[in-house]
Formats: C-alpha cells, structure tokens, sequence
C-alpha cells in the first residue's frame, strides 16, 4: 500500500485511495451517478476522470439494478469496478444482483470465478433528509453470506481499508456516513486494518462500547465525559460488520464485564442484536449487568428538524444510559451543540 503519513479529511483519504488504486491496475473503473458533476460525489471523486479517462470514470442512468449487474459482468471478466451511490438507499433496487448473483458467484461456481466489486453506499443523517435518503443497510447487507461489509469511521481507516476493498476477490460493501466526510485524521504508515478485524479507540476497565462507522465518535466522546465520573471505557471500532471480529468484543467483554452496542440504524435483526446474542452466549459467567445497545428508534426518521431531536441519541443521552448500568445519577447539560442535525459548520446541506 502507498506510503501516505499525512493529515487528510475523510473525503480526501477516499479520493487518495481510488486514485492510488486505479494508478496501480488499470482494471480498476469507477461508476456512479455523478461520478463526474461539479460537486464529484461530495469531492470523492475529484481529478479522477480528467487523470484516468471517460472510459475509466463515468456518469450512469439512475437505473442501479441494471448498472449492479453491468458492474458484476465486468468483474467476471477481469475488471475490478467501484460503484458509487449517493445514498445507500438508492441501493435498495440492485439487491437482486447483489444478494443473488455478487454474493454467490464464488461458492455457486466452485470457488473459480470471483465477483471483485466494491460498492460504496453513503448513508445520509439530519438537514431534513427524512426516511428515504437517511437510511443505512448494513444490518440487512450482512446478512447475506458472501458480501463483506465494511463501515470505517475515521480518515484513515477509510483509506487502507478502501484499497483493501478493492483488491478483494469478492464483493465488498464499502459504507460511508456522510457526518464523517469532513473529520480530519493522520493516515500512518505504522497502523494496519484488514478486513475482518477491528481497532481498538480508547482502553478502559469498567465497560465495553462496541461501535462502527459515525456511531464511532459519538463513542469516544460519551468515553471522554464518562472519564471525568470515574468510569473508564474500553471502546473498540468494528469497522468490519461482515465478517465480524468476534474474538476481540469477546475479549474486551471478558476484562470489563459490561456492554454497550452502539448501532446507527434500527434495532430489530440488527448487529447490535447479533453482538448482544454472541456476547450472552459466549461471556455470559463474565457478564457483570445485562448488556445494553442504543440505536434509533424503530420507526423510519421523520423530516423536522424538532422530530429529529428526539430520533438520534445524543451523547447526553448515551452518557446517561452507561450512568444508568452503574447505579449512578444522570448529568444534565453535557455536551451542548447549536443544531442536533449537522454535525459542525461545515455541513452545509445534504448534497
């Protein structure tokens, strides 16, 4: 992998590694609605048609289903394409291609022929997206035996795991909130993430916080204001949702003997449910209080701007339900934001 050690945003480090990728294989295409508009996918794709070519990086039709099997027959004859979607939701119309053909391909046909296709979903949250463009389909994505699901939460991890992704043998969901495009991070040459595995953000003794993708950083700060009560939290990213990195949450539960899930979608057959059911099972002589999750609520968002303030968890309110599992009184007043629906200046509309 190139040797990056510099300080980019979450975009930027997407756009460092397509253009690393498609540099090192000129297999490598990229594909999506507005692909190629001034706006280049929220700057993901900047640069990239004017470097490597309209036969390379192109606009398509809104027509996912069609462009999902498009992308899975060139796979299967030697490309390795990127596919892009605005919003996850859209995905939903290309589920027959993905879930009966992308995701089986390999174990259909002997383990000879391969799907090498990745496809990033952005999921979208508050300035009134409402319940068509704020959803996220990781839980019903990982369902699926075949399709890796990955959901980074920092610059960096968006990065190396992105051209992880790509050169994958099989299909590979690629997940990004839209609330992390502009948060900063350095990308090292010391760190490693594979998929499959996980990171751990912040060591602590007295309870586990699961989390993946925005969810991460909700996380980390409700772990930095729980400090302050005397309540240190081990919170570990798992940034691979398929497959899971089951030996790390089962080792963090067994020191802390506490859990929380934090999950960014709904809470029914979710993978906060599956991280609760496999930690019941396998810790269940370690476990020192009922594992706990925090999801939304299990209606689909609603488009006010005062609705939204009671769908979304706010770090009050996951500060208070880790107070809650030790017996101790809630705090009030923490962590004050001017709007609950964006997540700082910079977000200046959904698109």
């Amino acid at each position: 992998m190139k040797n990056i050690n510099t300080e980019l945003n979450f975009v930027e480090a997407v756009n460092c590694a397509l253009k690393y990728c498609m540099k090192k294989d000129n297999n490598v295409i990229l594909f999506g609605l507005g692909a190629d508009d001034p706006k280049k996918i929220f700057g993901s794709t900047k640069d990239l048609q004017e470097l490597f070519g309209t036969h390379r990086v192109f606009d398509v039709p809104t027509s996912e289903n069609a462009l999902t099997g498009i992308g899975i027959g060139a796979s299967l004859n030697g490309l390795k394409p990127v596919m892009v979607h605005q919003r996850s939701d859209f995905f939903l119309l290309a589920m027959d291609q993905i879930i009966n053909s992308a995701a089986k391909w390999f174990y259909m046909f002997g383990n000879q022929l391969s799907v090498p296709i990745t496809i990033r979903l952005i999921v979208g949250r508050g300035w009134g997206q409402g319940p068509t463009h704020s959803q996220s389909l990781h839980s019903m994505l990982a369902h699926n035996p075949g399709l890796k699901i990955i959901a980074p939460s920092t610059p960096e991890s968006a990065y190396k795991l992105l051209v992880k992704s790509i050169w994958d043998k099989n299909p590979v969901i690629f997940i990004e909130h839209r609330w992390l495009h502009n948060t900063r991070g350095f990308i090292s040459n010391k760190r490693n993430y594979e998929l499959g595995k996980s990171r751990v953000v912040r060591r602590g003794k007295d309870v586990s916080l699961v989390a993946f993708s925005y969810s991460v950083v909700e996380a980390f700060e409700a772990g930095k204001i729980l400090s302050d009560q005397g309540i240190e939290c081990d919170i570990l990213d798992i940034y691979s949702l398929n497959p899971i990195d089951w030996s790390a949450i089962f080792r963090s539960v067994r020191k802390t003997g506490r859990i929380i899930v934090f999950d960014i979608s709904h809470p029914v057959a979710s993978i906060s449910s599956e991280v609760i059911a496999k930690v019941t099972l396998n810790c269940q002589s370690n476990l020192k209080s009922v594992p706990d999750r925090i999801t939304k609520p299990d209606v689909p968002e609603p488009t006010g701007y005062k609705l939204t303030k009671q769908y979304y968890p706010s770090i009050e309110q996951i500060v208070n339900r880790v107070l809650k599992m030790f017996g101790k009184k809630s705090l009030k007043g923490i962590h004050q934001i001017t709007h609950h629906d964006i997540p700082g200046p910079w977000f200046e509309g959904p698109f």
